[in-house]
């Protein structure tokens, strides 16, 4: 017996997000999601979850907002307590994410303050673990940019804030995280395609992304012996809180308006792969790995 069919058309969820250009619009850092125009899509409904991490516990840095804050609610989805860590300007995003990681069942921690700072890092994860009881999951995902013409504009400062948040704050927290990790445990880094290619105006954002590949690589040979995996996921241009506070508004609306799909990505459609690299049973034979996500394009492959 056939079934009828439908006479309602449904999209996809590729089809139903928002298209370039983009609003035109500025914030001033770090950036507020829930000011965004249209805010970043990180819910993903046709996401089902099938307890793929049920019973470990998570810590995100950049977590509130953009990436991170999808990434927290699908770990929770799928089972995980999740801990995020974000500047206190970033306070109101921080709640927003915690309420809706404890909607998908998971108890919630939040850690306002800075990676650049070790001994910031090292209290986070402590405080992770004394709340949870364990630590299986870490995902460096903290990030500044700072858009800039010319090396010549690039002062020390915004130098070396961009590298103590971008490299040294990943390498704190694996150091911090590694104390209190067993087997089976997990680290997930967010590079980016600038990291692979380069890019003419994000110089210093560029060389720490692709330190974070190199130290991905680098990490994973030195754990894999104690079967702790280490990988990467490299985006391309997404629409959250990380653009708007760096470009001009202009700029922000043509914002990943040059990738094959002719928008920028959502972070729902960014955050499954961090599911999958944090899940042994997806991916228990994988470490070192740098997956890129560029709708569309294929140069860095």
């Amino acid at each position: 017996m056939s079934k009828k069919k439908s006479s309602a058309k449904t999209k996809t969820q590729q089809q139903d997000q928002p298209k370039s250009p983009m609003p035109a619009q500025k914030q001033s850092r770090p950036g507020i999601e829930a000011k965004m125009t249209p805010r970043p899509e990180f819910l993903a409904p046709e996401y089902k979850g099938s307890g793929k991490l049920q019973g470990k516990a998570a810590i995100i840095t950049g977590g509130d907002s953009g990436i991170g804050r999808s990434v927290a609610v699908l770990y929770a989805r799928e089972g995980a307590n999740v801990a995020i860590v974000y500047l206190p300007a970033e306070e109101k995003d921080a709640k927003e994410t915690a309420k809706h990681i404890e909607m998908e069942g998971g108890k919630s921690l939040l850690l306002p303050g800075d990676v650049k700072d070790s001994k910031f890092c090292k209290k986070a994860v402590e405080k992770t673990v004394k709340e949870f009881g364990k630590l299986n999951i870490l995902v460096n995902n903290a990030a500044f940019q700072k858009h800039q013409k010319s090396i010549e504009d690039i002062t020390d400062a915004q130098l070396e804030k961009t590298f103590q948040t971008n490299t040294f704050g990943y390498f704190y927290m694996a150091r911090a995280a590694l104390k209190h990790f067993k087997e089976g445990s997990v680290i997930v880094n967010t590079g980016s395609i600038t990291g692979l290619e380069g890019s003419k105006e994000l110089l210093d954002y560029s060389a720490t992304k692709g330190a974070i590949h190199a130290f991905t690589k680098s990490l994973a040979q030195q754990l894999a012996e104690k079967n702790i995996r280490v990988n990467c996921v490299s985006p391309g241009p997404v629409w959250t809180p990380l653009n708007v506070a760096d470009k001009e508004p202009k700029e922000v609306a043509k914002h990943g308006a040059d990738t094959p799909m002719k928008r920028p990505a959502q972070p729902e459609e960014i955050a499954p792969a961090f599911v999958f690299f944090a899940s042994d049973a997806d991916s228990s034979y994988i470490t070192g790995e740098i997956l890129t996500i560029l709708g569309g394009e294929t140069r860095a492959a």
